[in-house]
């Protein structure tokens, strides 16, 4: 019997190995990235206290339209960066979270570029 892999388990795998070398600090956090298949997730986290600074999504209120495109992971790389901007948080540490770095992952990276946040 032929079995697919789960591509989940991968992912997480990868992302784990990732998590054992990039840690977030209160001066250069964590840009930690989630994509589902409908939305994506980005928040800002500082591992020596275990706390999130700031977060955004394409499920907040204020978000409008399609939630599941390179578009809206362009949205939310800026959104997330002008909530930094307002924290005084100027440099970050990227983490694709085990995903490749492409599509949805990229456009929220250069989002975040654009927008001003440096990693």
């Amino acid at each position: 019997m032929i079995k697919k892999a789960d591509t989940n388990k991968q992912r997480k795998r990868r992302h784990r190995r990732v998590r054992g070398k990039v840690a977030g600090t209160p001066q250069r956090p964590r840009l930690n990235v989630f994509r589902s298949k409908a939305h994506i997730y980005a928040q800002l986290i500082d591992d020596s206290q275990g706390v999130t600074i700031c977060a955004a999504s394409s499920v907040e209120k204020g978000f409008d339209g399609p939630s599941g495109n390179i578009d809206a992971a362009k949205k939310i790389g800026e959104a997330i960066a002008a909530r930094a901007k307002e924290k005084g948080i100027a440099e970050v540490v990227f983490d694709r979270g085990g995903y490749l770095y492409h599509g949805r992952v990229k456009a929220l990276a250069e989002g975040a570029r654009e927008a001003g946040l440096q990693f």
